[in-house]
């Protein structure tokens, strides 16, 4: 009897190290493994960061070209914007005063958004078309505005068909806290029919969620 208690008291303590060393083991393993799945996670979504941030919830879908090639609109409205530099051909979506005040801007990012308050093309006055620069993760439809020269040209087609091309005269960003004594300039009268481009550029402020400075271009009606 006391032989046999002598074995067990060997065995005992070596079961319940053998099952501790287990459960450690199964532990460390468990630990690596989440570890390991975590970082290759948080690789990925390092490697899928946008190039272009900020929070406007915006469509980057693509406009499939048959879509385009089908839209319409009165006779008397923009169409399409084409710019042959850029290599831009878009339609141009009416959009109006937001809430705000501020105005409207069309929510797939391959648009481009005409005021309605402002002309119309072979109306004269002032004709405003605005567009974004990016999404949360792909460059719009006027990120490479800042790269238009003076005497580049801009072409609208009407939805009746007639197009008006406008020869650009200036091309230059302002502080965005300068941005609305700009568009008091915007709707100034003028001799000439005139064409204004507007986008956002500058960098990123995430406090504000708004890039830093705006984009204006001016153009004037070419002359038949």
């Amino acid at each position: 009897m006391n032989l046999k208690r002598k074995h067990w008291k060997k065995i005992i303590p070596i079961a319940l190290g053998v099952i501790v060393g287990g459960l450690l083991l199964a532990f460390f393993i468990r630990v690596a493994t989440w570890e390991a799945s975590y970082y290759a996670e948080k690789e990925g979504s390092e490697r899928a960061e946008p190039e272009v941030i900020h929070t406007d919830a915006l469509d980057e879908t693509p406009v499939p070209e048959e879509e385009v090639e089908v839209y319409t609109v009165p006779e008397d409205q923009p169409r399409y914007l084409v710019i042959g530099k850029l290599d831009i051909k878009s339609r141009v979506i009416p959009v109006s005063t937001l809430p705000n005040g501020e105005v409207g801007t069309p929510n797939n990012i391959f648009d481009v958004g005409w005021y309605n308050g402002s002309s119309r093309p072979g109306f004269g006055g002032k004709i405003l078309i605005d567009g974004h620069s990016g999404g949360p993760r792909v460059n719009g439809v006027f990120k490479k505005l800042p790269l238009l020269d003076k005497g580049d040209i801009i072409t609208i087609e009407r939805g009746d068909g007639r197009t008006y091309d406008y020869r650009i005269t200036e091309n230059y960003a302002v502080d965005i806290s300068d941005a609305n004594g700009e568009m008091r300039k915007v709707f100034k009268t003028t001799e000439k029919e005139t064409l204004v481009l507007i986008t956002c550029t500058g960098t990123w402020d995430s406090e504000n969620e708004t890039y830093d400075a705006r984009q204006f271009v001016y153009a004037e009606l070419v002359e038949e």
